[in-house]
């Protein structure tokens, strides 16, 4: 493998990583509005969010790897609790919460971090097989 091949390998993994990045960023603030209301009576909450990836070309690299997607919103039903004296309430004493479900919020969260993980550790195999290649040279 060509030192070439070690960089391309290294940036198509970086790529992973700051796709996977900006996953956990939109995850973390679908937890951190789980349990938002909104500012008024009648009005919506906070809606969950879902990240996306594309497949991208590198010219650079000659090829191809991935970036964060558009941002998608989620249209499911927000959730109604009955609490007739809370401020944001409608007229019949409901409040909206976000359609966030910390549990999958969670289970997304640990699945981003794993892909973090996992690219992480093919930059460290490569950064070592690079330096095993270096010292064989040397010799």
């Amino acid at each position: 493998m060509a030192a070439m091949d070690f960089m391309k390998t290294m940036a198509i993994a970086a790529s992973g990583l700051r796709a996977q990045a900006g996953r956990m960023r939109i995850i973390s603030e679908n937890l951190a509005n789980a349990d938002s209301t909104p500012s008024r009576p009648g009005a919506d909450p906070y809606r969950r969010k879902m990240p996306t990836f594309k497949s991208e070309f590198d010219r650079a690299l000659d090829a191809r790897t991935v970036g964060l997607g558009k941002v998608q919103t989620d249209n499911s039903e927000f959730r109604l609790k009955y609490e007739p004296g809370h401020p944001a309430a409608d007229a019949n004493g409901n409040v909206k919460y976000p359609n966030v479900n910390s549990l999958v919020e969670m289970t997304d969260m640990r699945e981003a971090q794993r892909s973090y993980e996992a690219n992480i550790n093919v930059i460290s195999a490569t950064r070592r097989m690079l330096q095993r290649t270096i010292d064989i040279l040397r010799a």
